[in-house]
């Protein structure tokens, strides 16, 4: 099996595995087996698999440390929100959703591509600082931040609503740390699951592409990437604004899914980029089913270990090792890498017998 089979092959479980996971989530709704606390995860899972997806194409695919993730996610958030509330009832909820999706992606491409430019001429830790701060100020500029709405346009204000100056028929929109309210909870499990599978499609194209491609050689090794050529902060600024897009539309999917919405440190802060990280990581780096794996373990996790109170966190971290030393460790990975040769092997052998077998009859 050549190399480009593999990796078709690989796409094909990848995408199986979403639907199939979808097929279950929605039979065990339409039975009524799920509990609530489990209905309520369902498009929190989406939007939490879609970010570890979309960083480890920077992480992974690029190579490059970023902890500003929660940042892009804020930016498409909010932005989507002020669209959905200025808009209202006036336009049908499914062609909100689409066009809210649209605006998030776009406003968090433009926000990337303006960080991206400066900050992938760093590398390493200072990358990783830059972004970081990055999605702080994000977060305090938007609590900061009042928009109201009248007939004579928008008003924006970082002191106070009544220094907006809106008229009688004014609406305030986004009011400071308050945030934004009144929001349509138009988000579902199903339109969480097409937009996984379409992020997935953008992902996996672009790393079987001569984007791809360039953007890995970039990671494995800039000098020599540079020296036949390639526009290395080029591949890399495409993959960063990408992964930022995706983002934002993680981003609309968190704030269709609230009634209100605030740039709270425990949505957007530097805590919420981390575990985005530690998805990637213990997903494996580079590998996008593993990532989506792991968001779906830990946001499930935490939730079904309530029951054991005190100890609920100490069982969190202990899975949280095993899952690093299932993924991570030399040892591990080559045994894993061993049974699935093997298992392989034996496929291939039993489907070439069945192939002789027919021939001979």
């Amino acid at each position: 099996m050549n190399m480009k089979s593999k990796k078709i092959r690989s796409n094909i479980i990848t995408f199986g595995l979403v639907i199939v996971f979808y097929a279950v989530m929605e039979a065990m709704l339409v039975t009524g087996s799920m509990s609530s606390l489990m209905k309520g995860l369902l498009v929190p899972l989406c939007y939490y698999m879609i970010l570890a997806a979309s960083l480890n194409l920077v992480v992974g695919i690029s190579g490059e440390l970023s902890l500003g993730h929660a940042g892009f996610m804020c930016i498409g958030a909010f932005s989507s929100a002020v669209f959905a509330r200025m808009v209202g009832d006036s336009i049908p909820g499914g062609a909100e959703l689409f066009i809210s999706v649209l605006i998030g992606a776009a406003f968090a491409a433009i926000f990337g591509f303006l960080i991206g430019i400066p900050v992938l001429r760093l590398r390493g830790d200072y990358l990783a600082i830059v972004t970081l701060a990055f999605g702080e100020i994000i977060k305090n500029v938007i609590n900061a931040v009042y928009l109201g709405v009248d007939s004579n346009g928008v008003h924006v204000s970082l002191k106070d609503v009544k220094s907006l100056g809106l008229l009688d028929d004014g609406e305030v929109i986004i009011k400071g740390a308050q945030g934004i309210g009144n929001l349509p909870r138009n988000a579902t499990f199903t339109i969480g699951i097409v937009l996984l599978l379409i992020t997935l499609f953008i992902i996996t194209n672009l790393v079987n592409s001569r984007q791809g491609r360039a953007i890995m050689s970039s990671r494995d090794n800039r000098i020599a990437a540079e020296s036949v050529g390639l526009n290395v902060s080029e591949y890399k600024l495409t993959a960063f604004v990408i992964s930022a897009a995706l983002a934002g539309v993680a981003g609309v999917l968190y704030s269709h899914n609230l009634a209100n919405l605030q740039a709270t440190s425990k949505n957007f802060g530097y805590n919420q980029s981390i575990l985005i990280l530690v998805f990637v990581v213990l997903g494996g780096i580079g590998n996008i089913r593993g990532s989506l794996i792991a968001a779906l373990v830990l946001t499930i996790l935490p939730e079904k270990l309530r029951f054991f109170n005190d100890y609920r966190m100490l069982i969190y971290a202990i899975v949280l090792i095993v899952m690093m030393i299932m993924t991570s460790a030399p040892k591990v990975v080559a045994w894993r890498k061993m049974v699935a040769e093997k298992y392989f092997k034996k496929s291939r052998e039993t489907e070439a017998g069945g192939k002789t077998d027919a021939k001979e009859v």
